[in-house]
């Protein structure tokens, strides 16, 4: 045998070497990721200061000597915990805010039960949005206050905003939130009035079930699921890695269901006769018009939004009747605009920067 051949039988021999302790070390991990129950998230101290019915609202205990006098609330999506915003250490929203002074609290939502369904969109606008600044107001010693709202979140702060328009709230910043409901062109089609009888629906399983939710977004992406579930085990060996894998998709899967006739309104009023882009939405009979809000506001969207395409976003900024207003597209996605190292660089230090001096 030549000394060639020779050196080609080795560096075969190799690769099928490296290629089976590969395949071994992933199995081991792959028995380790089903075995363990993956890392602790929304870990940042807190106190909850009250719970009523599906609202839950809790103040993050400070982590600087200095904090700003303007508290912020966040309200989270209707449909998602609050934990993305704070995940682990290091790479915790909720984290960077209480280190760069700011005093924070959340609105995060409970599954409503079955005899919640009845909850409507004025419940959360008019009631326990209202009710959460009350008790913010009487716990930080402050009148007016920031309200950060995550996708419909945002959606429920721009309705809140713009029917108390004259405060207490003093900024409004929208993380990729929807404002032509139009343009979530999956959701359209799902909810398609000449096909989706929500009627029926809703008044056969009283709420909306967090897995039509959930099918409703993996639609948007039918192939995502399998595709992650693929890079997973190709880097099943890499830690770093499939602890954020482990985060993120817990997040995902993680769907609350929806109060019927809340969801009713969703579809009826936002979806199909897209009242909030034409300006004449009403919530318990107050007018919900968003050229109302005067405030300073800022609207973070995400350049490869699924979810929430830039064409549902981008009228926000034009259609508020703000002088201080700003639109900012940062890349990323619906999720990792806000959370893990895209949004650590790119969100979090702009957020800071433009409330920092709206917030003494």
């Amino acid at each position: 045998m030549s000394a060639l051949s020779s050196f080609g039988l080795e560096s075969m021999q190799d690769r099928i070497q490296t290629e089976v302790q590969r395949t071994i070390q992933r199995n081991i991990k792959g028995i380790e990721y089903f075995a363990s129950s993956g890392p602790v998230l929304g870990s940042t101290a807190k106190d909850v200061l009250s719970v009523r019915g599906t609202m839950r609202l809790y103040h993050y205990r400070p982590l600087a000597e200095e904090v700003y006098r303007v508290p912020v609330l966040i309200v989270m999506a209707t449909t998602n915990r609050g934990y993305i915003l704070d995940l682990i250490p290091g790479q915790s929203f909720i984290e960077f805010l209480l280190r760069h002074g700011y005093d924070v609290y959340m609105l995060e939502w409970n599954p409503p039960k079955p005899e919640e369904k009845s909850l409507r969109m004025e419940d959360y606008v008019l009631d326990f949005i209202p009710d959460c600044i009350r008790h913010v107001q009487r716990d930080s010693g402050e009148e007016n206050i920031s309200l950060i709202g995550y996708c419909f979140g945002g959606v429920l702060s721009l309705l809140h905003g713009s029917i108390f328009n004259d405060g207490p709230m003093k900024n409004l910043v929208c993380f990729t939130t929807p404002i032509d409901f139009r343009e979530l062109t999956l959701f359209s089609n799902f909810a398609d009035r000449r096909y989706f009888d929500v009627d029926h629906l809703l008044d056969s399983v009283g709420n909306m079930p967090p897995e039509m939710i959930l099918s409703s977004f993996e639609m948007l992406r039918p192939a995502s699921r399998m595709a992650g579930q693929i890079q997973l085990w190709e880097n099943i060996w890499n830690d770093e890695y499939v602890k954020s894998y482990r985060m993120f998709d817990r997040w995902a899967t993680d769907t609350l269901p929806l109060a019927g006739e809340y969801f009713r309104a969703i579809v009826k009023d936002l979806m199909w006769d897209n009242k909030l882009f034409n300006g004449t939405m009403s919530v318990g009979g107050r007018k919900a018009d968003v050229a109302g809000i005067k405030v300073p506001v800022l609207h973070a969207v995400a350049e490869h939004d699924h979810i929430v395409p830039y064409d549902s976003a981008k009228h926000l900024i034009p259609m508020v009747g703000s002088t201080d207003k700003e639109e900012v597209i940062l890349k990323g996605g619906h999720v990792s605009l806000v959370a893990g190292a895209n949004a650590i660089k790119r969100l979090w230090p702009k957020l800071d920067s433009w409330l920092a001096g709206r917030s003494i």
